[in-house]
């Protein structure tokens, strides 16, 4: 019997249910081992043996090993590989030898001693970690948690006491480095950095952390000049990636030494590729719409649920989770009432005592089922579940080994099922699992001289220490141009020494690491006073305006006032069989090209683009059906955003010559643009939230038929540049998803987009074929050539701001073109703070 066969009934809809696409298994893989080295303290080794841990697997040992000789190191290897015991043995050894000559010695003052400095994305994981070195019950280990949810009495007692710090980079940026004087002593004894989850520091967020590494070891190298020691070694644990050493490398610095050969052990998966049937309902454009992602995840949760199988499901949204539990549970409580109590939502935005008790009940096993936000997929250890669903694609291979490896933990066998939604990367990959299984993990994409990102932690990095001639190399060529534009700006000033911030404010405050553009947002029950959590300020114009709905912890609540001015959303409970989805207005406009491809008659172009947002009205859609209820109009103000674009030129002529006609151009445009969008994280590690889209017949700086696509964060996020990188690749895959898809003029798995502010009209399904027929005619040979443009990247600091974008490269004009169709990223804008500050 093959192990698909009695695991997919499992799903509750029989062996070959229709919904089931293709099944790939991932064979079980035995362990290798090796020794200890011959380094590791017989006090830790016993320490590790009392755990059950005898022999560490090879990959560990080579690891810790190139740690201990003092080389930057990356361990990539997958999910519950143990990578943990890689970081922990030589930071831990070097404590507890640095501890043990204390305890030799007491009356003599040990000022190189070792401390370790461990740094995660989330809370609930360094929580996680900080439970795991307790476990090895280490006298010598003084391991605290040092983060926002740190009482402030104990935070003077950690910084003096502590040897085994766990923090994340919001408290690195804000707690730690402009205090640095209060952490001498501790940055004089750092040895190790460890940077766990080191793939998830993509895109914007990957830029900022970029910077902040910079400036940790700047600070690294003023307290420990000529010292005892070279400053600190940083390891990093990350999924599987490409080039994991050269991704490493480029976040801290320096050059990084890679292990990704996987030495654990794993039980057998079996992954479903799994499309929800198509239903009776009909949408905008008439045609068929698939049952939603989220209400199919919730019925096949309820259905292992109900047979006791211990399940996670992931999906990216935060409303997608808290809706996915509040279905299964509404669907359980039929079958057997006891068991909805044992299904939970899990996302950011909780407080942290829920965060905490989720954890401990997923744990122990008292929870069965839990709808979650990537927030799970990192290393927190919830060993011992039995199968993975994922709602949607999550927006890297990385991401959905990641999220599959959840399961079979404890060596067991296990099933993953990927649930397609309605969208045309989902249905492409669902269709041909060869492009998730025999092709090679994303390289992680950031861009740390981003100078929206690198002129603020400039400003904070000179607010630490004055900022000299010598130490430009560590932040990247561009550096010194957008020094000076910041003290033209008044934001720094400049002394024969170096650069100086000489302001009374905080430096820090201006850097906003997670790029939300803005700080978080209260939400409070309006009927209690109660805080609720909080959401990012960027968020409110499309999930907490007026008449939105609100998800909390099953709860559902409608907003009934969103009050920018005091950071504060009021709501109130209510029990609506719907949910609610903004709909927006944009405009873009060319502020800089700075490269140029041609294929024959077709331009492609990357650069700096002005995008103009605004929310205008919003939709109510039923829970199951995603029938569209109703619709009302919203009164919020534009939001502008500076950000990179590629972008796709081509003239009427080549376009009527392959039989369109002027009145198909707007429906074909837009059409290829939705496809587009959908297909980019085929070529790039985003996701669709990442990026925006316009098309339209005429733009006003090109003046032919033009498709955009751009990064949703300020100054780019290295999304749209991949995707010129990678054009020919990309639209390729459009126009084979588009041609692939069996509906007769357009869907949500093809062309149509849930976020379209034009209610997916006009769109032209077999027109867009013809179109990007049209782009790709002369691609193939003209690829690779020299690439051109007026600018390199980053000069946008310096460069022509929107009244002189005219002469900033051929063919562009000084208006905003309004587009046909727009598909605009909701959770991301700019800071407006972040902007005044890089733009002159």
């Amino acid at each position: 019997m093959n192990p698909h066969e009695s695991l997919i009934p499992l799903l509750g809809r029989g062996p070959d249910p229709e919904q089931l696409r293709h099944v790939r298994t991932i064979p079980a893989r035995e362990a290798v081992n090796a020794p200890w080295p011959g380094w590791a303290h017989p006090d830790l080794v016993t320490a590790y043996g009392s755990l059950g841990i005898h022999e560490p697997y090879r990959h560990q040992v080579q690891a810790a090993e190139l740690a201990h000789a003092g080389e930057h190191v990356v361990i990539a290897t997958g999910t519950a590989s143990g990578k943990s015991l890689a970081y922990q043995l030589p930071a831990l050894d070097a404590i507890h030898r640095s501890e043990l000559r204390v305890l030799a010695d007491p009356g003599k003052i040990h000022d190189d001693g070792a401390v370790t400095l461990y740094l995660s994305p989330t809370k609930a994981l360094a929580a996680d970690q900080l439970s795991a070195i307790r476990a090895l019950k280490l006298p010598t280990v003084r391991a605290e948690t040092y983060d926002g949810d740190t009482d402030p009495a104990s935070r003077r007692w950690i910084r003096d006491h502590a040897n085994f710090i766990l923090a994340n980079p919001d408290m690195l940026h804000f707690g730690i480095l402009p205090n640095h004087a209060w952490w001498a002593r501790f940055f004089r004894r750092l040895r190790y950095v460890i940077v766990d989850e080191a793939h998830s520091y993509r895109g914007v967020f990957g830029s900022h952390v970029a910077n902040l590494m910079r400036r940790l070891r700047r600070i690294c190298a003023y307290y420990s000049p000529g010292g005892s020691h070279p400053g600190p070694v940083f390891i990093a644990a990350s999924a599987t990636a490409s080039e994991p050493g050269t991704s490493f490398g480029r976040l801290i610095g320096a050059p990084v030494r890679a292990v990704s050969e996987d030495s654990s052990p794993h039980g057998s998966t079996t992954v479903a590729f799994w499309e929800p049937a198509l239903t009776e309902v009909r949408g905008e454009n008439g045609a068929k719409e698939r049952r939603t992602a989220v209400a199919e995840t919730a019925d096949l949760l309820a259905n292992l649920v109900s047979s006791r199988t211990r399940t996670i499901a992931f999906i990216k949204s935060r409303r997608g989770a808290e809706t996915i539990s509040s279905i299964a549970k509404r669907l359980l409580d039929e079958v057997d009432p006891s068991l909805p109590q044992r299904v939970a939502a899990y996302r950011s935005g909780y407080l942290p005592e829920e965060r905490r008790a989720l954890e401990k009940s997923l744990r122990s096993g008292e929870l069965l089922g839990v709808s979650s936000t990537s927030a799970l997929e990192l290393g927190i250890d919830i060993s011992g579940l039995d199968a993975v669903l994922v709602a949607g694609w999550p927006g890297t291979r990385a991401s959905l080994f990641q999220q599959i490896g959840r399961a079979g933990r404890a060596g067991q066998d296990a099933i993953a099922a990927f649930v397609a939604s309605d969208d045309p990367l989902d249905t492409y990959l669902v269709n041909h699992p060869e492009a998730i299984f025999d092709v090679s993990v994303e390289a992680t994409v950031f861009d740390p001289s981003n100078p929206y990102v690198l002129g603020p932690h400039l400003c904070a990095a000179a607010a630490e220490l004055p900022l000299g001639f010598a130490e430009l190399d560590l932040f990247g060529a561009t550096s010194e141009k957008l020094l000076e534009r910041l003290v033209a700006q008044g934001y720094l000033r400049k002394r024969p020494a170096g650069w100086f911030w000489t302001h009374p404010q905080s430096a820090a405050a201006m850097v906003n690491l997670r790029a939300d553009g803005g700080g978080p947002v209260s939400i409070v029950d309006a009927d209690t006073g109660s805080l609720l959590g909080t959401m990012d300020s960027p968020q409110t114009h499309y999930q907490a305006h007026t008449g939105a709905v609100y998800v909390h912890q099953g709860d559902s609540y409608v907003v009934e006032d969103l009050n920018e001015g005091d950071h504060c959303v009021m709501v109130r409970r209510a029990n609506p069989d719907y949910y609610t989805t903004a709909r927006d207005v944009t405009q873009i406009e060319v502020l800089e090209t700075e490269r140029t491809t041609r294929w024959g008659d077709v331009a492609v172009h990357f650069g700096e683009v002005k995008v103009t947002t605004q929310v205008v009205s919003f939709q109510r859609k039923a829970l199951i059906s995603n029938e569209i209820l109703g619709e009302e109009p919203l009164e919020l103000g534009a939001r502008d955003l500076f950000t990179k674009a590629v972008w796709f030129v081509v003239d009427n002529r080549s376009l009527t010559g392959a039989g369109l006609i002027e009145a198909q151009f707007p429906g074909a445009l837009h059409a290829a643009e939705h496809a587009a969008i959908g297909l980019l994280p085929l070529v790039a590690s985003s996701d669709r939230w990442d990026i925006g889209g316009v098309s339209t017949a005429i733009h006003a700086d090109t003046g032919v038929p033009t498709i955009f696509v751009y990064d949703g964060h300020p100054g780019g996020a290295g999304f749209a540049e991949r995707g010129y990188d990678k054009a020919r690749v990309w639209l390729t895959a459009t126009r084979d998803a588009i041609k692939a898809c069996e509906c007769e003029s357009g869907c949500p798995s093809c062309v149509q987009s849930p976020k379209c502010g034009n209610k997916n009209n006009p769109l032209d399904k077999d027109a867009a074929v013809t179109l990007i027929d049209v782009l790709l005619k002369d691609a193939s040979e003209l690829m690779n050539a020299d690439s051109t443009g007026t600018g390199a990247a980053g000069t946008a600091v310096a460069g022509a701001g929107a009244a002189g974008a005219a002469t900033a490269a051929a063919g562009t004009g000084t208006a905003a073109g309004t587009a046909v169709g727009t598909e605009k990223d909701p959770a991301q804008t700019a800071p407006r703070r972040i902007a005044r500050l890089a733009r002159p």
